[in-house]
């Protein structure tokens, strides 16, 4: 019989291959119905659902087949929010010489990439990931995880100043709309009925690791910075707001927190143990933190779990695989790098992932599916070994 320890899940995001990229451009050109598209992302949706059933995943998620990426996905299913590419949104920076050096540095085709911004009062429309996730339960009777960006990295990167100060005074003006708008999704998610609500903050890791300088698209560079500790503040208000709207009776409020997922080359992701978050992970009353933990980058373990504040306290999704990376982990690795967790947490409060989604944006995936298989059935095996151990 199968136990509930160590609960084995993906992060978000995989592959969309070339029939969603070909149908997403047939479909903005009119080529193309939205039934037409919605068939297609459905199909490729189950794809991803049995490819997780067959590896024996634990907690299933959608892959974010129909997204365009983790974030600009929102101006489609919000009021008063446009998509722009990182190259229209040039026309809107002051300090155009910058960003461009900040694109160029960061390995970013600023094409391609895309934005949603603020332009307008934003509304909440009924739906952000609602549909998706009752398409999900349709596809599979296992254990379910949605996942939708976090309140700070939306408020964060829609806030483009020259375009978004014409509706609001301040970027925290708009983060309160944004919590009144995710609480909204929130109950609906919940009266859908979902296992797992993850909300993806990867901006954070930008704030204590780069010293007050933007250096990252991710979480639009152009948004005017405050002092690190205030923002901080800024970001645990609005995660702590949208956390408590979850009710834990029903489902895991869980965050996902990495250091950026777009490119292969490391060398040019953020570097820094989670120690400077620890205030905010102790404040913001989520039940999981799914963490990048497969790469040397994220510093040690202990330094976090070692913190009375985190130990016990909170489940870890403890990161295991690197999705940049094409090849397998070995087994051995991953296990014993959740022993060692185990000599901070209870076996109860382990639960492994890979660092990242698999593809960040739809047309800039990280891996392919021949690679994530085999990476995802060495986290299982691993898992197994652990089950059979403490059982």
């Amino acid at each position: 019989m199968k136990t509930n320890l160590f609960k084995t899940s993906l992060i978000g995001s995989m592959p969309r291959g070339h029939e969603i990229l070909m149908a997403r451009r047939k479909l903005s050109a009119g080529l193309i119905d939205q039934e037409t598209y919605e068939k297609l992302v459905d199909e490729k949706t189950k794809e991803v659902v049995k490819l997780q059933e067959d590896l024996d995943i634990d907690i299933i998620t959608s892959g974010e087949i129909g997204r365009d990426n983790y974030v600009s996905f929102i101006s489609e299913k919000l009021g008063g929010v446009s998509q722009m590419s990182m190259a229209e949104m040039l026309d809107y920076v002051d300090d155009k010489r910058e960003f461009e050096n900040i694109l160029n540095t960061l390995d970013v085709p600023a094409s391609s990439i895309k934005n949603a911004i603020c332009t307008g009062k934003v509304e909440y429309t009924g739906d952000i990931v609602a549909s998706e996730l009752k398409k999900l339960k349709s596809f599979t009777d296992r254990p379910v995880k949605i996942t939708l960006p976090g309140p700070y990295l939306v408020t964060r990167s829609m806030w483009l100043p020259n375009v978004s100060s014409n509706y609001y005074d301040s970027k925290e003006d708009l983060g309160e709309d944004i919590i009144k708008i995710f609480k909204k999704e929130i109950a609906k998610l919940q009266g859908i009925g979902v296992d797992v609500i993850q909300f993806d903050e990867p901006v954070l890791t930008e704030i204590v690791f780069t010293e007050g300088r933007p250096r990252t698209f991710m979480c639009a560079s152009l948004s005017q910075r405050k002092d690190p500790t205030e923002e901080l503040e800024f970001a645990t208000h609005l995660i702590k707001s949208v956390m408590d709207g979850i009710d834990s009776e029903k489902s895991i409020a869980s965050m996902h927190v990495c250091r950026g997922n777009w490119s292969k080359d490391e060398s040019i992701l953020l570097e820094g143990p989670y120690t400077p978050l620890l205030d905010l992970f102790s404040d913001i009353n989520a039940d999981l933190l799914a963490l990048e933990f497969s790469t040397p980058r994220a510093g040690e373990l202990k330094s976090l779990l070692a913190d009375e504040r985190i130990k016990n306290k909170l489940i870890l999704g403890l990161g295991v695989l690197n999705p940049r990376f094409d090849e397998k982990e070995d087994v051995d690795v991953i296990y014993n790098r959740a022993k060692e967790a185990l000599t901070y947490i209870d076996k109860e409060n382990l639960w492994l992932n890979p660092d990242c989604g698999f593809a960040t944006f739809s047309n800039r995936p990280v891996n392919e599916y021949e690679n994530i298989k085999a990476k995802v059935g060495s986290m299982v095996e691993a898992r197994d070994r652990l089950r059979a151990d403490y059982e």
